[in-house]
């Protein structure tokens, strides 16, 4: 399991998350300029170091290898833009997005590290060609891919834990749960413990009858 799965604009971001204890962290830095993506890789690679957080990064594999990221993230366009043994001779650990069962198929032929799955809910954050895949299709499709560690994405913030944990799987991705949070590492903290115990209420507490 990768645990709470944090999706951060910069490594800022990334040293802060790290540096709160989220086990797992993605760049997703977003620039037309090689240069720019270069020092944002390298500088979130160097701010991970000393922690025990796993970081991926979205899109930018090669420079992920260049730059000894532990692994990257990419889209299903980005797969068919890319020789997979090209990647898989790098080395890194490599992680994929789904929209659907047919993605599934697709993503589990790569026979990745992790799969991806959303958007569960819907989200602001880009423009989705799928519709919200929701809780019940996630239980579905969870049973079906359960070999690989799965990672839910979209939409999910801490009321909607339960539901999300409810379909089976072990990690959960979150951004602006985290990003729009006014105290972002106590946001951090307490989706952390969400995970470690899904069925404590917000508040902390078990509810009655709940064995510990």
């Amino acid at each position: 399991r990768l645990g709470l799965y944090a999706v951060l604009p910069d490594a800022g971001w990334v040293e802060r998350m790290a540096r709160a204890g989220v086990p797992t962290l993605q760049l997703r830095f977003k620039s037309e300029d090689p240069a720019a993506v270069q020092r944002e890789v390298a500088a979130a690679v160097q701010a991970v170091r000393g922690t025990k957080a796993l970081l991926f990064i979205n899109d930018h594999w090669q420079v992920a290898a260049d730059c000894g990221a532990y692994g990257a993230h990419l889209g299903q366009e980005d797969l068919e833009a890319t020789r997979l043994s090209d990647i898989q001779a790098t080395g890194l650990r490599l992680g994929l997005s789904t929209h659907g069962y047919a993605e599934m198929l697709r993503a589990d032929a790569a026979s990745p590290s992790y799969i991806a799955m959303g958007a569960v809910f819907a989200t602001t954050l880009k423009r989705m060609a799928t519709a919200p895949q929701g809780p019940g299709r996630l239980r579905a499709y969870a049973q079906l891919l359960r070999h690989y560690p799965l990672v839910a994405i979209g939409g999910i913030d801490e009321a909607r834990l339960p539901e999300v944990l409810a379909s089976g799987v072990g990690s959960v991705a979150v951004v602006r749960a985290i990003t729009a949070a006014a105290n972002p590492q106590a946001r951090a903290s307490a989706l952390m413990r969400r995970l470690l115990h899904p069925s404590e209420n917000a508040s902390g507490t078990r509810p009655a009858n709940t064995p510990q």
